[in-house]
């Protein structure tokens, strides 16, 4: 396999991306100047060398100063600027499939609570479930964050079969615990149209489906 067969193979991965359209960024790259694609280069190099992923969300971010702290082992825990604002509301807490679908809330300015990045959406037919999406780590948070003031945990995910399966999944696994805990569990209301996903929802759609979460 040559070298243009192997790119092309790695831009398949990419969502949504198919033979054709791999092809043609592996041509685009070639008619660039070496410049163009050694800066390319540089910037995946440093997107995993300065970019990090919340311990309290899972969203993944670029780190300031003032969201650094060391915990008593003296390693760097990282939480995100939206986790350490002192002003969320912590009474609300959404569950997200990926981070493209956090940042298409966090445009509506409609949402001011904490976020959940669940890693995905659970598959129709598959038995091991906790190993693909971040069942546990979620209820770890949920177990945290009641004793800050949780009171509703928003499942939003898109309304297509897999978004409401997985919508089915998280409801079972999250009972025991949001009855212990007296915490009631929504999903996004009318607003949203069957099929739609949520990352390419406008504003006023992702308002609409929260106004009326259910």
């Amino acid at each position: 396999m040559d070298t243009i067969e192997k790119l092309t193979k790695v831009f398949k991965e990419f969502p949504g991306i198919g033979e054709r359209q791999a092809k043609r960024f592996v041509y685009f790259l070639m008619s660039k100047n070496p410049a163009y694609a050694e800066n390319f280069s540089l910037l995946i190099r440093d997107l995993k060398k300065e970019v990090s992923q919340c311990k309290e969300c899972f969203r993944f971010f670029t780190p300031t100063r003032n969201v650094l702290h060391d915990d008593s082992s003296g390693h760097k825990n990282k939480s995100c600027e939206i986790c350490s604002n002192p002003n969320i509301d912590s009474s609300i807490l959404m569950v997200i499939e990926k981070d493209s679908d956090l940042e298409s809330v966090k445009k509506s300015r409609f949402y001011h609570g904490r976020y959940f990045v669940l890693g995905g959406l659970v598959p129709i037919v598959e038995k091991n479930t906790k190993n693909m999406v971040r069942v546990n780590e979620l209820i770890n948070q949920i177990k945290s964050q009641a004793k800050s003031g949780l009171r509703e945990i928003i499942l939003a995910f898109s309304l297509n079969p897999q978004g409401d399966h997985t919508d089915f999944y998280i409801r079972n696994e999250l009972k025991n615990i949001s009855e212990t805990l007296n915490l009631k569990i929504s999903s996004l209301g009318r607003g949203l149209s069957t099929g739609t996903e949520l990352e390419y929802s406008d504003n006023e759609t992702i308002k609409n489906a929260l106004r009326n979460r259910q």
